[in-house]
């Protein structure tokens, strides 16, 4: 794919406990935050987007790292200059203390500037509450957002921390113990649904890590794990990025089956309440 210009995506900040980042919108209605992988929001990040705008919600990407629209496929962009991007991102976030990479236990500091965010753009949008997916490296914060009442659709597609480098980082997912908790008291008491999503060779994703969340989350948690031979077979890398780069957009694809099974979360959750929910008073960055 070639870069994407970002035509049809409105451009603005948002600033919480005096940090700025850029965001990207697309559509109306009830508010999705979409939380993009490494390299950053590609175009392939940005084709997911519309298609959560054009259910009837408001896709919201924040800008963590990257460059916005860039192609990174080795293939389009060449290889030595997609592996120069994907390496500066990875940097980035390695060398950020925003990003928890391997410790366990620890929900990343990010997630609490994603928590306002998703608290503006719930004024903003309305509707029952807020979705969020996070990809990757940021598969987890979707989770940690969730400790927060308005997050009610968590998707974490892939979620690769902490890096299993050993067993018991293979076996836990990036979050703290009492935002665990709270997210858990959630399912308990308010029925919160949460959705993972990853390829059952995925060496990032480990099996451990998904029966760790069956464990805690007992059948609150939706386990949507496909076979190798279910990916996209003109992507580069191994079976990783189930919405994105190995998504085969067919019908009748597993990943195309997965993909509508978090649409259909968010029409559950976030569209189909949406006339019940009190009409909400726009807010402006500065409330947050």
């Amino acid at each position: 794919m070639a870069d994407h210009d970002l035509t049809g995506f409105d451009r603005s900040t948002f600033t919480h406990d005096g940090a700025t980042r850029r965001i990207l919108r697309r559509g109306t209605g009830p508010a999705v935050i979409v939380i993009a992988e490494i390299p950053g929001i590609t175009p392939k990040v940005l084709a997911f987007a519309e298609r959560v705008a054009a259910i009837g919600c408001t896709a919201v990407l924040p800008v963590l790292f990257g460059t916005p629209g860039r192609d990174a496929d080795p293939v389009s962009a060449g290889r030595l200059k997609a592996g120069l991007y994907t390496a500066s991102s990875i940097w980035k976030v390695c060398m950020s203390r925003e990003f928890t990479v391997l410790a366990t236990g620890k929900t990343s500091p990010v997630v609490t500037w994603l928590r306002a965010l998703a608290a503006y753009e719930h004024e903003r949008c309305g509707g029952p509450g807020v979705g969020a997916v996070g990809m990757c490296l940021t598969g987890g914060f979707a989770l940690a957002m969730a400790a927060d009442e308005r997050l009610v659709a968590p998707v974490l597609s892939q979620p690769s921390l902490p890096l299993p480098v050993t067993r018991s980082r293979a076996a836990r997912i990036d979050i703290s113990a009492e935002d665990l908790a709270a997210v858990r008291g959630r399912c308990e008491r308010a029925g919160l649904g949460v959705m993972g999503l990853r390829f059952r060779s995925d060496k990032f994703v480990p099996d451990d890590r998904f029966a760790f969340l069956r464990r805690q989350l007992g059948s609150a948690f939706t386990a949507v794990e496909l076979d190798d031979d279910a990916a996209n077979p003109d992507a580069v890398m191994p079976p990783h990025s189930v919405l994105t780069e190995h998504l085969v957009d067919e019908p009748g694809q597993p990943t195309r089956a997965a993909l509508d099974e978090v649409l259909d979360l968010f029409r559950t959750r976030l569209l189909d309440q949406h006339h019940d929910a009190p009409e909400q008073t726009p807010a402006t960055p500065e409330d947050a």
